[in-house]
Formats: C-alpha cells, structure tokens, sequence
C-alpha cells in the first residue's frame, strides 16, 4: 500500500522520496542481489517510485539488478526508472567524460539491454563533457525521447548556466546533485536556476554518505574499497572534527523521537516540493527507517536549529580529481 505522497520533476510525477540503487552494486563493499532486489520490491510497495541507477555503477551490474527486480510487468508499472550515463571508462582507470552524440546513442542502448526495458523514464547526463558543447549532448538525448526510447531528461552535477542552455533545447525534469546537511554547495546559484526553469531537484547522499545517520564514527571495519576512504571528510582528524555535527544532530533527534538519519533527510524533504531525494541502501530495514523520514513535519525552529547544527564542515565532498568534475 503506498505510504508516500508525490512530488513532481518537472511534468514527472514520483513518490516524495527515492531510491538511490548505487551501493548495491557500487562503492560500498560486497552487497547480495536477492536482497537488494528485496529491498527495491518492498521500496516500490511503500511508495517509493523512483529508482535512481547509472550505466557506471558496477559497470552495468546495477542497471541489470534493476532489471531482474522490475521483470514483472506489475513492477515495471509502480516503477519510474532513472539512469544515467557520460563516464566512459572502466574502475581504476582514469576518468573520461563522454557526451558526443554518437556515445549518448550507444549508451542508451545499452542502458536498455541491461534494464531489459523498451524505455527509461529519466535518463540523466551523469557528469558534463566539457569538451562537447551541452547542446550536443542534449540534443542527442532529445531525439531519444522523440523515438520514446526516453521520457525525461535530467543533468547530474552541472552548473547553473549549464542548466540554461541545456533546458533551451529540451525541457529538464530533473537536476540531481549532492546536497545535505553537510553539503549545500548548489543553494547558492543551481537552486534558484533550477526554481526559475520549473527543474525539479533530486538530491543524491542526503544522508553525508551515511555519515549523518551516526553509524560511522571510524573507518574500522569499512571494505578497503569503500569509497568513503577516499573522500576529505573522512580523513583522519577531519572525521574527528565533522562527529561534532552528528552528536548535535543525534540530540535533536532524541528530543523528537525519532533517529540521526531521520531528522536529515526530513531536513532536506523540507526544502521544497520539488526536492525529491534518493537516500541509498541495500536493506529493508534502513529503507523503513529513511521512509518514515518523508512525513515527518519539522517547525520553523527545527529547522533554523538543523541549519545552526551542521555548523563548520571539514574537508572537501571529493578528492581533488573528482571535485574536477562536478558543476560542470
């Protein structure tokens, strides 16, 4: 039984919350495809309509998960299917954009075979090629929706002009970013674009990659290849600092009742009702948790109380290389 309101991307109508699909393949360690196919069912029976992937994530793995768990058409029907596409090389290898019409084709195509679908409902520019001019790639995504093999278009991680000239020459549905209490980099000049244009948001890590939940107060324990042992913020001293933020929030969240993660990602279902954002995990239980977060109505002060919270962030979102690529 749907438990979800809906909100709108552009003319797109999803559940007010998400499903970030990425580290059931990809970043976080092992995972297990018959319970991440699980957690997308029980996700879709809650209302959660939107299922976010990417051609990259696990290099076509998640897209083929995705897949397996929308094989019945009676899946397929609750589903709006998200992915994206634009890096074209491989794990380990140095990172190279690509948004060439000729590769928005062949991605998509790909894309399709995988997902086992006639046609995706969000195709997303995952990282801007900033040696092709936008036009041309969304140009090329155009024409796939004139084929129908795509219905909605979105960029990831562009910058506000960008965002301009690429809805100039087709309607954008949909902006997704980073963006949390902890990351607030678009508030400033890709908001107010994507407000003007009728783009909606779709915020990516609105949990600080898990960070704000307060289940990692160390790396101990995390896979070597957790991307998390990457990123500044995680680094050591810097995680020591950025705890501050999460004992502050943890606070709050027990005088309402409710968990860390929870009171976060209401924050941010609370920046408008053109945020749709799409917390990620592998488990049912989490995804309960992250959904009863939709609903839960904070006052004005809890929220001037979460802005003060989350206070002097320390380190980057990214190292510098991937920082490179990122509001393009």
């Amino acid at each position: 039984m749907t438990t979800l309101p809906t909100r709108h991307l552009g003319d797109l109508v999803v559940g007010a919350q998400g499903l970030g699909c990425m580290g059931m393949s990809h970043g976080y360690g092992t995972s297990d495809d018959e319970q991440s196919i699980a957690t997308i069912h029980r996700a879709l029976d809650l209302g959660v309509t939107l299922l976010d992937s990417s051609d990259f994530y696990g290099q076509g793995h998640n897209e083929e998960l995705v897949g397996r768990a929308l094989a019945d058409p009676a899946r397929r029907e609750q589903a709006v299917v998200a992915t994206k596409f634009g890096f074209a090389n491989k794990l380990g290898e140095p990172t190279r954009i690509r948004g060439d019409a000729a590769y928005v084709r062949q991605a998509a195509e790909a894309s399709l075979r995988r997902l086992g679908l006639d046609h995706i409902d969000l195709y997303y520019v995952h990282r801007i090629d900033r040696n092709v001019p936008i036009e041309e790639t969304v140009g090329a995504m155009a024409e796939l929706v004139k084929e129908g093999k795509v219905r909605h278009l979105g960029l990831s991680e562009a910058g506000a002009e960008t965002i301009r000239r690429a809805h100039a020459v087709h309607p954008i549905a949909a902006l997704q970013s980073e963006w949390s209490l902890w990351t607030r980099d678009i508030e400033a000049e890709v908001l107010p674009v994507c407000r003007e244009l009728g783009i909606g948001v779709v915020p990516f890590s609105p949990l600080g990659r898990g960070f704000l939940t307060g289940r990692y107060t160390t790396l101990d324990g995390l896979p070597e290849t957790d991307l998390r042992r990457t990123q500044p913020r995680f680094a050591d001293g810097n995680l020591e600092r950025n705890l501050a933020i999460v004992e502050r929030l943890e606070a709050l969240a027990a005088g309402r009742g409710v968990t860390a993660g929870q009171l976060a990602l209401a924050w941010i279902q609370h920046r408008g009702t053109d945020v749709v954002p799409i917390p990620g995990t592998r488990r049912e239980k989490y995804l309960e948790e992250n959904v009863g977060a939709a609903t839960l109505t904070l006052s004005g002060e809890e929220l001037a109380a979460m802005d003060a919270v989350a206070g002097e962030v320390v380190g980057q979102r990214y190292d510098g290389a991937s920082l490179a690529f990122v509001n393009g």
